[in-house]
Parts: C-alpha cells; sequence; structure tokens
C-alpha cells in the first residue's frame, strides 16, 4: 500500500544536484553507527557482529545558498526559492547540502545494536516530524541484501505508535552508491513502488520544476520527476496493524518517470505507472484473524517483540515469504486465514492470485507488473535497507489499520484492515497527540534460512 512519507521539516531542508553539487560546510556529516549480525549455521548460534552505519535521506538535510556563510535557504515550508531555483539545472548549481545533527534535528540515536526514530524533534532552529534512514555498508555505500534463500530477524518495540504512525522496516532496489557528488553517504537515490514524486532530488538533479506545494502538508510537495523501483514491505506496522507485502516493478531496478505517468500516491491515476502502489499483503487483521497482533493478543504490541521473515527461493526465484513472531519465549507462525476461500500462513504467487479473487480487486498491479518473479529479480540485484517513522497526509494510515477505503462495509473481504476508527490517523491530530512516540529496531540479523533463530520442528 502507500509510501507517501510526506517529508517534513519546518526548516528548508533539502538538496539537489550531480556533478555540480555542493557540500556545504556549516555541518559535518558523521553517521552514527548500529551493529547487525551475519549468521551462518543453525539455530541463530553461530552469528558475527558486522559494523555498520546509518544515515538519513537527503530530502530531511538542509539545502541552502551555496555562497560562502550564506544562509538563504533554496526550500523553505513546501517551495523553492524561485530565485536559486528557477529551474533544476540551476538549483543543482546554486545550492548547497548540509550535514546531520542526527539527535538533536532529527531525533535519530543508536547504541550498539538498536536505532531509535523519534516522530517529533525540536531543534534550535526547527522542528522535525519522521525520518526516513539507511543502513551503510561504510561511508560512502548502502549495505546490499540478496533475500533469496534467506533470512532476515529483527527485534522491534512499537508499543508507543498509535493509529496513524507507521514504523517501517523494507527494502528497495536504490542503487548502491546513492546519486550525484553527494552520493549514498548525504543519503540520495531513494525510489519505491509509488514512484515517489515529493522527493526534491530524482536521477542526479532538482526536482524543482514544476513542484507543486501540497495543499494539506505545509512541508511537502510534488514534483514533475518521480523514482520508482521495487519494494518488499517486510514490516508497515503500528501498536494496532501490521502488513508484508511485496511490491513489483518493471523494470526493478531504479527509474524515472514524469507527471501523470508516474501513477502511484502522488498522481491522479493511482495505476497510470509500471510499478505496483498497492502490493499483495498478508495483514492478519485483514484476513480475519483480529485477535491476533496489537496490544494484549497473540503477538502483544505492548511488548518487544522477534519478526523473522523468510525468503524462500533460489537464484532469482522467489517462492514464498513467510513470516514469524519470536515473544515470550514461544515462536509464533502467521495465522491461517478466517476469510473463506483463503488458505495458507505465507505469501505465494497462488496467495497473490487467490487474494485479488476473494478481495474482488477490480485491479491487482502486483500481477500485471509481475507479481512474484519481479520480485526476485529485485531481491537477486540487492536492496537497501530502509527503516523509517512516518504519519500519512494522503490516506491517514488507514489502508494499514482501518476500513479502507472508508466507504466498504467493514465485513466485506479485505475491507477492514485494523480496529483503528476511519477518523483517525490525521495527522494534525497525530502530532499535536503524540509528539513523543517512536520506535526502535534493533538485534538485525542476516544468514540462511534457519540461521538467525532456533526454529520448532515441523514448522
Amino acid at each position: 500500500m502507500p509510501h507517501p512519507l510526506a517529508m517534513k521539516i519546518i526548516v528548508a531542508f533539502f538538496a539537489s544536484g550531480a556533478s555540480a553539487w555542493v557540500i556545504g560546510t556549516q555541518q559535518s556529516e558523521t553517521h552514527p553507527k548500529l551493529t547487525w549480525q551475519k549468521c551462518t549455521g543453525k539455530g541463530g548460534t553461530s552469528c558475527s557482529n558486522v559494523n555498520g552505519e546509518i544515515t538519513i535521506d537527503a530530502n530531511w538535510r538542509w539545502l541552502h545558498d551555496k555562497k560562502a556563510n550564506s544562509y538563504t535557504n533554496c526550500y523553505t515550508g513546501n517551495e523553492w526559492d524561485k530565485t536559486l531555483c528557477p529551474n533544476n539545472a540551476a538549483c543543482t548549481t546554486n545550492c548547497a547540502i548540509e550535514g546531520s545533527d542526527y539527535s538533536g534535528t532529527y531525533g535519530i540515536t543508536t547504541s550498539g545494536n538498536q536505532l531509535n526514530l523519534k516522530f517529533i524533534t525540536k531543534g534550535q532552529f526547527s522542528t522535525n516530524i519522521g525520518s526516513r534512514t539507511y543502513l551503510m555498508q561504510d561511508t560512502n555505500n548502502y549495505q546490499m541484501f540478496n533475500l533469496i534463500g534467506n533470512e532476515f530477524t529483527f527485534d522491534v518495540d512499537l508499543s508507543q505508535l498509535p493509529c496513524g504512525l507507521n514504523g517501517a522496516l523494507y527494502f528497495v532496489s536504490m542503487p548502491q552508491k546513492g546519486q550525484g557528488t553527494p552520493g549514498a553517504k548525504y543519503g540520495t537515490g531513494y525510489c519505491d513502488a509509488q514512484c515517489a514524486r515529493d522527493l526534491k532530488y530524482v536521477n542526479g538533479k532538482a526536482n524543482a520544476e514544476g513542484w507543486k506545494p501540497s495543499d494539506n502538508d505545509a512541508n511537502a510537495g510534488v514534483g514533475k520527476l518521480g523514482a520508482c523501483c521495487a519494494e518488499m514491505d517486510v514490516w508497515e506496522a503500528n501498536a494496532e496493524s501490521t502488513a508484508l507485502t511485496p511490491h513489483s516493478c518493471q523494470p526493478e531496478g531504479y527509474s524515472v518517470c514524469e507527471d501523470s505517468s508516474c501513477g502511484g500516491t502522488y498522481s491522479l491515476d493511482r495505476y497510470a505507472g509500471s510499478c505496483d502502489a498497492n502490493g499483495c499483503d498478508f495483514n492478519p487483521y485483514r484476513v480475519g484473524v483480529k485477535d491476533f497482533y496489537g496490544k494484549g493478543k497473540t503477538v502483544d504490541t505492548s511488548k518487544k517483540m522477534t519478526v523473522v521473515t523468510q525468503f524462500i527461493g533460489s537464484g532469482s526465484t522467489l517462492s514464498e515469504l513467510k513470516r514469524f513472531y519470536i515473544q515470550g519465549g514461544k515462536v509464533i507462525p502467521q495465522p491461517q486465514p478466517t476469510v473463506p476461500g483463503m488458505t495458507g500462513n505465507s505469501i505465494t504467487q497462488k496467495w497473490c492470485d487467490t487474494q485479488q479473487q476473494v478481495f474482488a480487486e477490480d485491479v491487482y498491479p502486483f500481477n500485471k507488473w509481475g507479481g512474484m518473479a519481479s520480485m526476485g529479480k529485485a531481491m537477486a540485484g540487492g536492496m537497501t535497507l530502509v527503516m523509517s517513522l512516518w504519519d500519512d497526509h494522503y490516506a491517514n494510515m488507514l489502508w494499514l489499520d482501518s476500513t479502507y477505503p472508508t466507504d466498504k462495509d467493514p465485513s466485506e473481504p479485505g475491507a477492514a484492515r485494523g480496529g483503528c476508527p476511519i477518523t483517525s490517523g490525521d495527522p494534525a491530530d497525530v502530532e499535536s497527540q503524540h509528539p513523543n512516540a517512536q520506535v526502535a529496531f534493533s538485534n538485525i540479523k542476516f544468514g540462511p534460512i534457519g540461521s538467525t533463530f532456533a526454529q520448532p520442528s515441523g514448522t
């Protein structure tokens, strides 16, 4: 489903540029360190530490006039400065991007193997809302993962995430080195299956031309250019609901679209593009198991949990996505659906075909753009790990945690996705009522199937 990620920071934050993009000198860029583990063998007993780093997406960064000692913003509120950025080329030449004060400005902190993302952070010069971060291999390269034949395990505490928030962990087919002179070090090169057009930097240049400020978000807008690629949503969740969702794309790797041809969240015709904006999801609540996930339920979101995702297949063929939770010393598999006509507790191509039929989806772009075969090709090409916290100015996150579309009868198969009211999730309410919300991701492990945790026999 949607990944709008309405990037908001009250002072002008962003940058653009290709080879001429200047790196500013007002704030140095030092990545927070984050340890994770590579595993071999069986049962999570043979894992070794990997020293990684975290960088924040370029969309959150301060962009200003490159002239020495100038503090003139290139982007303020939700608009570009017309003098510095009359077009993309000029904007690229005139503006400098700055490094980040991760904790002070963005509320991003790390400690050993744990990453904390705070929802709202009030700094000296700005108020930051949400964030999107990437795991780095080193200072200048994203860590790439080939997921097929492997499993990815992490711990998460999202007890403080109410209706309308999304603490997401997912993979996208973005370039390992990012784009332009700043490259991955400064968080460039993002793309996803929504063909994101709210990016202020696309394909090595600014996205200022044709920029339309949002009419309901004072800090975001939509440009002419969009960045498309395959997306594997391992974890989209709050304390009320969760979904595991692959999104196919043609081509799977980074590509650029323009205007209405992009489709996705940012275009009038959601299905105009060449990527799957909806996805083939497994949401326990949506398949009828309403007592499985949530506070006090089988998977208790008031407490930390371990999430295991297995990507079963070989080569570039992905055959199945399996999910387990570990909590209180118990390994808990995904539940069997109770919606008539749906069987199985994992995502396969057959599962997605059945979902289209049972949920009576008139448009099902996952299959149109290659389905599991496309997802497998994307994984074989290597994918970047994204961890983010965001609220939703496009659909109030109702596609994740409520009845959606809101005019549907909740009793219709697939309509009810969570127990949140259809009136919930308004960003103004979420931001005013839950400024201290945060999510903690920790203890990341990656390795062959069965290597990151002790799996009970027969599962």
